[in-house]
């Protein structure tokens, strides 16, 4: 099966490569899961989204960053920044003070994120969210290659690969989701048909984290995760290429900005994946072929998003360096990779 291809302007999209009998038959073999919609402290997009997403921002890198950031890479990823893209996820147990850096609650039924009422940890302690991460990371990484700071020892290979996983989970609307479902952790659907137990490890199996990128793997992509890239690299440089180029873009000169990231998940999460997904119901086909443009269109923005931002910390020059301001004004995170 030949991958999915978007025609249109990238948001009413239909699909080529699958015809109704083969994909009903695909349909077929994804019945199934009972599960919750997130779970906040786990995978962001599943480790195939986070690859997805490293595997197009590298894409995208200039050639002086992509020589720093493989510099930067421990040896096992060979030069692969997507073979790290979820190391943050894979350390979370163990590093478990960087449990509440992958998402960012906000207030039930706002549908609005605001930074200095929601970043924040379950006790309070501020700047610690995704965005907050985010800031943090971004700043370790400006200021090391830069040597602006030499007082402080950060670890720049984690600092890149924490800044590459916290960039995509900003990206997956629920992981800006409501304070009372706790992301959608506490909200109980059913995936097709198929039950399994929630305390086992399968129940990692999520709907917005890995479930829809399955589907999407059997059903258009021939079970082949490449073809996926391959389609979504196609629509930024086709159907999406204009859009994709207001995608780059910080305001005020920023290096990153993570703020509008948020309130673009929030929304989403409003509008799509809390829509039609209230408690014991089942989602099936029209949940996923509505959701499913959303979630590919997120992967892009967040690679994308990604590049644009190693590219200007890379690249900025250490005169500029003032100028393309970390800190966005009214907030700024002073812990490092290890938050005691």
């Amino acid at each position: 099966m030949s991958p999915a291809k978007y025609v249109g302007n990238g948001d009413d999209v239909q699909r080529r490569g699958a015809g109704k009998g083969e994909r009903e038959e695909a349909l077929k073999e994804n019945r199934g899961l009972f599960l919750v919609l997130l779970l906040p402290s786990a995978m962001g997009w599943g480790k195939e989204g986070h690859f997805a997403i490293c595997k197009i921002a590298q894409g995208l890198l200039n050639k002086e960053t992509l020589a720093a950031v493989r510099a930067l890479l421990p040896d096992y990823a060979d030069g692969d920044l997507a073979a790290v893209c979820s190391w943050a996820d894979e350390v979370r147990f163990h590093m478990r003070w960087s449990s509440p850096l992958h998402y960012v609650d906000t207030p039930d039924f706002r549908c609005n994120y605001k930074y200095c009422r929601d970043c924040h940890d379950t006790v309070g302690r501020k700047d610690r969210c995704v965005t907050g991460a985010i800031y943090n990371y971004t700043e370790q990484l400006l200021l090391g290659v830069h040597d602006l700071n030499s007082e402080k020892n950060n670890n720049l290979t984690e600092a890149l690969m924490f800044l590459s996983h916290f960039i995509g989970d900003v990206h997956q609307p629920l992981h800006v989701g409501f304070l009372g479902d706790e992301g959608g952790n506490t909200i109980t659907v059913r995936w097709y048909r198929r039950k399994t137990n929630l305390h086992h490890a399968s129940a990692n199996i999520l709907v917005w984290d890995t479930m829809i990128i399955d589907s999407s793997l059997k059903t258009f992509y021939n079970s082949d995760l490449s073809n996926l890239i391959q389609a979504i690299q196609s629509n930024i440089t086709g159907v999406w290429f204009m859009d994709s180029l207001s995608w780059r873009n910080c305001t005020a000169d920023h290096v990153v900005c993570p703020d509008p990231y948020a309130s673009e998940s929030i929304e989403l999460a409003c509008k799509f994946a809390y829509r039609n997904a209230t408690p014991g119901t089942t989602l099936g086909d029209d949940y996923f072929l509505s959701r499913l443009p959303v979630v590919e269109k997120r992967l892009a923005q967040a690679g994308v998003r990604l590049a644009a931002t190693l590219n200007r910390i890379f690249t900025s020059t250490p005169i500029n360096v003032t100028k393309l301001n970390v800190l966005n004004g009214d907030h700024r995170t002073s812990y490092s990779t290890e938050i005691m």
